[in-house]
């Protein structure tokens, strides 16, 4: 296990995620100082791709913390979230230990008398080592400090905001059979949300809050250059001038930062060497992931023949239609 980070600016928080390729504003900086300062969980909202989740990712491996990750869906309850019980462990050991409980109840005078010799041997079989730890418990009982993060909690449904309020409030649970287990060490939580559905106030309350957008054209640019390096600097550029361009349209799904780093691979990939209207028909359902958006986009761009040359920085040669 690598040394645990903690770090006493937004300047060294900014720059500890930058050396995880993280590019990472001054908004985003410091707010994630905070939430550690603070010891208060962060939940970051957003459109789905722009990098909430690797800011996650990039925390941990920055701080030395494990990752641990819950991922949320509709029917998400306590028992994939926190902990059950390995019935059929427990049953396989009962078995294995049948020979041994029929000694210790052979001399029974009563029904009572042997139920009350099996009530005094069950913490055997309700103990830690058939406990089956889920994400949450896992982050509660881990021996190394971890950062939480609870992916999509939008989708979960408001049940399960309201049972996570508490878990989150005092970082211990109680387990009937076992008494309260509390944190060893009190996760850094990052909740992530692409605003599918409205949060409850309770649960913003608690947290430090951190929007997280579509980026500018120069930050996208050097998210791109840090990641697909080997990408002409010129068409880069010109790759995601179209990207923005796309996002300012009704779509049904803008493209995302990692939809955009897929795209810059493909060019590679495909050793392009412009934007031509050959190469965007062959390459934009990368970008595009509807086939309704993808025909809007095709009624909308128009290209004159020879696209755009590696030489120019704009995107006159496109048209769009109003």
């Amino acid at each position: 296990m690598s040394q645990i980070q903690s770090y006493s600016s937004p300047a060294q928080v900014k720059s500890a995620l930058g050396d995880q390729q993280y590019i990472a504003g001054d908004e985003i900086a410091t707010t994630v100082y905070l939430s550690q300062q603070l010891g208060k969980p962060l939940l970051t909202e957003g459109p789905a791709g722009v990098g909430k989740t690797e800011l996650a990712k990039a925390i941990a491996a920055a701080t030395g913390r494990r990752l641990i990750r819950l991922q949320c869906y509709e029917g998400l309850d306590e028992t994939k979230a926190l902990y059950e019980w390995e019935y059929a462990k427990q049953m396989l050991y009962t078995q294995l230990l049948r020979d041994k409980l029929q000694e210790t109840l052979a001399d029974s005078s009563s029904l009572a008398e042997a139920a009350d010799r099996l009530a005094d041997e069950e913490d055997v079989f309700f103990s830690m080592r058939f406990l089956l730890q889920r994400p949450l418990l896992q982050a509660i009982l881990s021996e190394h400090p971890t950062v939480l993060l609870i992916d999509e909690i939008d989708r979960a449904d408001a049940e399960f905001e309201a049972f996570l309020l508490e878990v989150l409030s005092d970082f211990q649970v109680s387990v009937p059979e076992l008494g309260t287990l509390a944190a060893v060490h009190r996760p850094l939580v990052l909740l992530t949300s692409n605003n599918t559905r409205e949060l409850s106030e309770a649960l913003k309350r608690r947290c430090l809050y951190l929007f997280i957008g579509y980026p500018n054209v120069d930050q996208e640019l050097a998210v791109v250059r840090l990641k697909v390096p080997e990408l002409n600097p010129k068409l880069a550029r010109q790759a995601v001038e179209l990207v923005q361009k796309l996002r300012e349209m009704d779509l049904r799904k803008s493209p995302s930062i990692s939809e955009t780093l897929d795209w810059a691979k493909s060019l590679v990939a495909l050793n392009a060497k412009q934007l031509d209207a050959v190469t965007l028909e062959n390459t934009m359902s990368v970008l595009l992931k509807h086939e309704s958006d993808l025909h809007k986009v095709q009624r909308r761009l128009q290209i004159t023949s020879g696209g755009i040359s590696v030489e120019e920085d704009d995107l006159s040669q496109f048209r769009w239609r109003d």
